[in-house]
């Protein structure tokens, strides 16, 4: 089994336990991106040891091909001196290590293939958890949403109920009830309270006093005769006075 698929096999058994015991969705969705990118940062640590191994067996062929130049160059200095049997001991060293180059190089090649389909798969394993982010933030939002639309919906439903109602109107009635107990109260107590002589002669005052205003205020329209016994002024008198003093003027004039 690859390390992917180790990885993704962990990933849904986890899921499922998370789902088995979902009592609260947000919890279990923040809990299953965390446990996401703990196998994320564990598989990004694999792909690194893999890439280092690719690495290190690239140095190896190349170091065995250098190895195996220079076995060819002592060949080639053994033959100049004559040393045919240094030569071929040489050449057969640089056989041998041109024979490790290429075993370690096609090893290299194979493993650097599969080096860069596990860097691939990290790459999309990153992106789906990015994007399982994104989706868990839009599935928090939806269920907040769904849990208050249940609060509301029992609230309502609570209130629907007839029970309800009548015992709000029957609060409402000892209200209004203790309301009109406090005014009679308070009636009662003005009334029991205080001077009741001295209550009757200020009423008199009162009305005594505003008898005494509009006495004033007729005098003040000459209605009435004024303090003095001057004569009242009647309505409509000043139109008659002039008449009189036309009449009267029309008898002085010569002729007349």
């Amino acid at each position: 089994m690859g390390l992917f698929d180790r990885l993704t096999t962990m990933l849904r058994s986890n899921i499922n336990d998370l789902i088995s015991r979902a009592e609260n969705p947000e919890k279990m969705l923040n809990q299953l991106v965390l446990d996401m990118r703990s196998q994320l940062a564990k598989a990004k640590q694999q792909v690194a040891a893999a890439i280092a191994d690719e690495k290190r067996l690239q140095a190896q062929a190349e170091q065995e091909k250098k190895l195996a130049e220079d076995w060819e160059k002592r060949a080639m200095l053994a033959v100049q001196e004559g040393r045919d049997d240094l030569a071929k001991q040489a050449l057969l060293r640089h056989a041998e290590h041109m024979q490790a180059a290429q075993q370690l190089e096609e090893t290299w090649r194979k493993h650097a293939a599969e080096t860069e389909s596990l860097k691939n798969s990290l790459r999309t394993l990153n992106d789906k958890i990015e994007e399982a982010k994104r989706k868990k933030n839009i599935l928090i939002a939806r269920q907040r949403r769904a849990e208050a639309q249940q609060r509301i919906h029992e609230t309502m439903s609570s209130m629907s109920d007839k029970s309800a109602f009548e015992t709000f109107e029957r609060m409402s009635e000892r209200i209004e009830q203790n309301e009109r107990k406090a005014l009679a109260s308070a009636e009662l107590s003005e009334e029991l309270e205080g001077d009741q002589l001295q209550r009757q002669f200020s009423q008199l005052e009162y009305k005594a006093d505003a008898d005494t205003q509009l006495l004033a205020l007729k005098q003040k329209m000459g209605l009435i005769a004024g303090p003095k016994g001057g004569p009242a002024k009647q309505i409509g008198a000043g139109h008659d006075a002039q008449d009189a003093e036309l009449v009267e003027d029309d008898d002085q004039k010569p002729g007349a």
